[in-house]
C-alpha cells in the first residue's frame, strides 16, 4: 500500500503497489507540512485499499519550480492527470489550450451544490467545470506581539494604512526590523500591491481594468497602490537583502523572531513558521487583516487569497476524476478542517475546525464581501508575472507607480 514520500522524494514519483492496472499521477507544489503530507498519505491509503487496481502517484516540485515546469509537462508525454491549480486566468489559458478537460458531465448536481458558490465558480465557466476546489486560502499579516509590545505598539489600534506606517516607523526607532519577506520570489511582495489595489478600488476596480473601462490598469487605484507601496519602501522596512531572500527564507526569519510583521498566506502557519496548535491565541503570534485606506473605495473587510484545488488534464483516465471526488468529499473536507490544515470549501464542513488559528482565518473569509484570488494567478501567467515584477521593483525603487501601472496594462493588452 502506498504512502506519501517525504522530502527525500522531492521531484520524484512515489510509486505504490506493483500490480495496479491504472496509475493516477498527481502534480502539486511541495509542502513542508508533515501534517499535510500525513493527510494525503491517509487519503491515498484509504482510496487504494478500496481500489487495489489503482495506483496514486504524487510528484512534488518547489512552488516556483512547479510554476515554471508545469507548462512543459502539460505538453509532454509525461502529462500528469491531476494538477494543483490556483484557478484564475491561468486555468482559463490551460482550458483554451486544450490541456484541461470539462468534467461537468461526471458530477451530479447534489455534489456540485455542496460547494460554496464562490469556490466552485473559480473552477467553472458557465456550465463547464474544469476541476474541483479543495481549500480556501487567505493572506494576512502575521505579527510577533513580543516584538510589537517591546516597541510599545498596540496591535488592536492598527486599523488604517497610516496606522500601519506609524507602527513601521516606531519599530524602526526601537531597532526592530518591521517587515520580513521573500522578495527574490517576488510573489510575496505582490501581496502588498494587490491588497493596496483592493483597498483603493475594491474588486470592482480589478474587473473594470480587465474589461478595459476607464484607463484599464493605469486607472487611479493602481497608480495609488503603487505610490503607497513606494512610500512604504522608502521607509526601508524590510530586512537587509529582502530581494535576495526566498519566500521560505522570509517565513523562516519571521518564525525565528527576526521581524515584527510578515504578510503571507495562511499556509505559512504550519508549513514554515512552525508554531504549535493554539499558540495563535496563547503565545506571541497574532494575525491582523490588511489595514483599511482612508478614503479608499474598497471594503476594508475584503480579502485576498486563493481558491485552490485540482484540475483534470485532457486524456486523464476516469480513475483520476474518481480519486479527485474521493479526495474532495465532505468527510475529507471535515477531516482537513479538524486537523487545522485548511479552510474547507464544501458547505457545512467549517464547523469541524478546532485549531484557533484556522478558526480565525475562516471567520475572516466568511466576513469578507469579496474574496479576491491572487492577482498573479487571477490575471493569467504573463500579466501575473508582470504584477510580481513591478511589485519587487517598487520595493527596489526601480520603477515609478505610473510606469508600474502602464506595464501591467501593456502586459494585459499583449497577453
Amino acid at each position: 500500500m502506498k504512502t506519501i514520500a517525504g522530502a527525500a522524494a522531492l521531484c520524484a514519483f512515489a510509486v505504490a503497489g506493483a500490480h495496479a492496472e491504472t496509475s493516477v499521477k498527481v502534480l502539486r507544489p511541495e509542502s513542508n507540512s508533515p501534517e499535510l503530507q500525513q493527510f494525503w498519505q491517509d487519503v491515498i491509503a484509504e482510496y487504494e485499499a478500496a481500489h487495489p487496481d489503482v495506483d496514486v502517484e504524487i510528484e512534488y516540485f518547489a512552488s516556483e519550480a512547479y510554476k515554471t515546469k508545469l507548462p512543459t509537462m502539460l505538453q509532454s508525454d509525461a502529462r500528469p492527470d491531476l494538477i494543483y491549480s490556483w484557478a484564475g486566468l491561468t486555468l482559463v489559458d490551460q482550458v483554451k489550450a486544450g490541456l484541461v478537460q470539462d468534467i461537468s458531465a461526471s458530477l451530479d448536481q447534489e455534489y456540485l451544490d455542496s460547494f460554496a458558490p464562490g469556490a466552485l465558480a473559480a473552477f467553472s465557466d458557465g456550465e463547464a467545470v474544469y476541476g474541483l476546489p479543495m481549500t480556501a486560502r487567505l493572506v494576512v499579516f502575521f505579527a510577533n506581539e513580543q516584538l510589537t509590545d517591546k516597541a510599545g505598539i498596540d496591535l488592536s489600534a492598527i486599523r488604517t494604512w497610516d496606522d500601519f506606517l506609524g507602527a513601521v516607523a516606531t519599530l524602526k526607532e526601537a531597532g526592530i526590523t518591521p517587515l520580513v519577506s521573500g522578495g527574490k520570489d517576488k510573489w510575496p511582495l505582490h501581496f502588498y500591491y494587490s491588497y493596496l489595489v483592493l483597498r483603493e478600488g475594491g474588486a470592482e476596480a480589478i474587473r473594470a481594468a480587465m474589461e478595459g473601462d476607464d484607463e484599464g490598469f493605469e486607472s487611479a487605484p493602481f497608480v495609488a497602490a503603487g505610490q503607497k507601496m513606494a512610500d512604504l519602501a522608502a521607509l526601508e522596512p524590510f530586512q537587509p537583502g529582502v530581494l535576495s531572500a526566498s519566500a521560505e527564507q522570509g517565513n523562516t526569519m519571521f518564525g525565528e523572531g527576526k521581524g515584527a510583521f510578515l504578510l503571507m498566506g495562511d499556509w505559512a502557519y504550519t508549513q514554515t513558521i512552525g508554531v504549535d496548535e493554539g499558540e495563535l491565541l496563547e503565545g506571541s503570534l497574532k494575525i491582523l487583516p490588511f489595514p483599511a485606506i482612508e478614503g479608499g473605495a474598497g471594503d476594508p473587510a475584503g480579502t485576498l487569497g486563493g481558491i485552490n484545488g485540482y484540475a483534470v488534464t485532457t486524456g486523464a483516465p476516469p480513475e483520476a476524476l474518481d480519486f479527485l471526488k474521493f479526495l474532495v468529499n465532505a468527510e475529507h473536507q471535515r477531516e482537513g478542517a479538524r486537523r487545522g490544515l485548511f479552510v474547507p470549501v464544501i458547505q457545512g464542513t467549517g464547523d469541524a475546525i478546532q485549531v484557533p488559528f484556522t478558526q480565525e482565518i475562516n471567520a475572516m473569509i466568511e466576513a469578507s464581501p469579496a474574496h479576491q484570488i491572487f492577482l498573479d494567478q487571477y490575471l493569467g501567467a504573463s500579466v501575473g508575472g508582470t504584477v510580481n515584477d513591478i511589485s519587487a521593483e517598487l520595493v527596489s525603487g526601480d520603477v515609478t507607480p505610473e510606469d508600474a501601472a502602464a506595464r501591467i496594462q501593456e502586459a494585459w493588452e499583449f497577453r
